[in-house]
């Protein structure tokens, strides 16, 4: 049997086991909210997020006089022992609660100040010594403390995805190199358009995926601003004067990070415009990423039947039927990768809009949201950029047979002999089956000479200066 103590709050007296570090308030929430199933240990940025914050306001408070010295430095010491990765496991309730982040405030509060209570020599529970609402609550509220401790976790989520992203985005850079004399046929809605190169084809994708970069680092630049010191709505009710400013200024100190206290906190504790703005550029960026793929999984399709213009590293048996059957299986995974962030897009966006009055108690699910959508994203540039790209080879006499078979050569006659005549030769080669080349020849519009000049493909693929007749 599991030894038990006894604990109470304003609703009553719970049992929690001896031996945790939580206390009654994280117990009553470990019994209400079964819903995703992933506790707050899941994510141990925002764990040790709101340590930093639990270890801030404690020197903030010990600094302006309303915190003993021994509990300011009981209560650091426990925030240290959770930011060496200990005690993580206490943190139980689930990421996804009703309470605007309460219950797990108070699992930070009731861990932190049990760690502290053994640390200055007493029992856990021993609440009359320190207390997890009077001392390592201190000055707070739900209200600016999650929302605080989330924008510090995102913070530094944000930074490790930029860094997948930029670790994909110089693969397709290398391959653009690499494939810069590849001349092929470039399509538009799906059909011939105009030759170009697939270095140019895999540097536009680099080109796309450091615009969503430069979009993530605007992003971050919201996510910077907090409302410590706003307690329950933004008047700062319960805090010293100048707490506020010392709290963020501990902050600074303790994660090297920039963060600034919002100009108005009323406005800072209901106002979550910073996620939706999060939310959409990581939408954005899915987006993008699942059309590069679709045009890896078409540029790849066949091997015989499809346009095979580059090969995708195999990486595993592709079918249970279908012998020496290979699928484009990274490409598939990033596509669905991209599908969820959509979905999470969709929740954050209805999350922000449920907010009332002077507080949005949907910021769980919000965080929720966020934290899932930016894990995902990382584990798929990272995926993509080593299991596929920068193992694809390119087919380069199939780019170049289709290229010298292609219809869409007539448009490097347009300046030269009109768009009419040039779409009598386009009718006559879909019709017969012969080259553009050779139709043109026939019909004497232009000499040989001039026709290899214009036709050469490596003088399609730039812009060129024409005299027009």
């Amino acid at each position: 049997m599991t030894k038990m103590r006894i604990e109470h709050d304003s609703l009553g007296e719970v049992a929690v086991p001896e031996d945790a570090y939580y206390g009654v308030q994280t117990h009553r929430a470990l019994d209400n909210f079964h819903i995703s199933g992933i506790p707050l240990s899941h994510y141990p940025r925002m764990i040790n997020a709101l340590a930093y914050i639990k270890m801030a306001a404690a020197e903030a408070n010990a600094s302006l006089g309303l915190l003993d010295e021994d509990k300011c430095r009981a209560i650091c010491r426990a925030c240290e022992d959770i930011l060496d990765g200990k005690l993580h496991d206490q943190f139980v309730v689930d990421v996804i609660q009703g309470g605007a982040g309460t219950s797990a405030n108070m699992n930070a509060n009731e861990v932190i100040c049990n760690r502290a209570l053994e640390l200055l020599g007493h029992a856990r529970g021993e609440y009359q010594h320190l207390h997890p609402l009077n001392h390592v609550n201190m000055s707070q509220s739900t209200n600016d403390v999650y929302p605080s401790a989330l924008n510090i976790a995102l913070i530094m989520d944000i930074r490790e995805l930029v860094d997948a992203m930029e670790y994909l985005r110089k693969a397709f850079r290398r391959k653009g190199e690499e494939f810069a004399d590849v001349i092929k046929m470039g399509r538009t809605q799906l059909q011939d358009a105009v030759p170009m190169t697939l270095g140019q084809e895999f540097s536009a994708w680099a080109v796309t995926i450091g615009e969503d970069i430069q979009r993530m680092d605007e992003a971050q630049a919201l996510v910077h601003e907090i409302n410590m010191g706003a307690t329950a709505i933004g008047t700062g009710l319960n805090c010293h004067p100048d707490y506020a400013r010392t709290v963020t200024e501990k902050l600074v100190q303790l994660t090297t990070l920039q963060l600034v206290s919002s100009p108005d906190l009323v406005e800072a504790t209901q106002d979550t415009g910073a996620y939706v703005q999060l939310s959409g550029v990581l939408k954005r960026a899915a987006v993008k990423l699942s059309k590069i793929c679709n045009d890896l999984r078409l540029l790849s399709s066949g091997p015989r039947c499809g346009v095979n213009e580059i090969n995708l590293p195999p990486m595993q048996p592709g079918s249970s039927i279908m012998p020496g059957k290979v699928n484009p299986v990274i490409p598939e995974v990033v596509n669905q990768v991209a599908f969820t962030v959509v979905g999470h897009d969709m929740t954050v966006t209805m999350a922000c809009e449920a907010g009332q009055l002077e507080l949005n108690v949907m910021e769980p699910v919000i965080g929720y949201s966020l934290f899932q959508s930016m894990n995902m994203l990382r584990r798929a540039c990272l995926t993509l950029a080593d299991k596929c790209v920068l193992g694809i080879t390119a087919n380069r006499e199939r780019c170049r047979e289709m290229v010298e078979h292609s219809i869409g050569l007539v448009t490097a006659l347009n300046p030269y002999i009109g768009y009419e005549k040039s779409a009598e030769i386009a009718k006559e080669a879909m019709k017969t089956g012969g080259s553009v080349y050779e139709i043109v020849l026939e019909k004497g519009y232009l000499s040989r000479e001039e026709l290899d000049d214009i036709l050469k493909p490596e003088n399609m693929v730039k812009p060129r200066y024409v005299h027009r007749p």
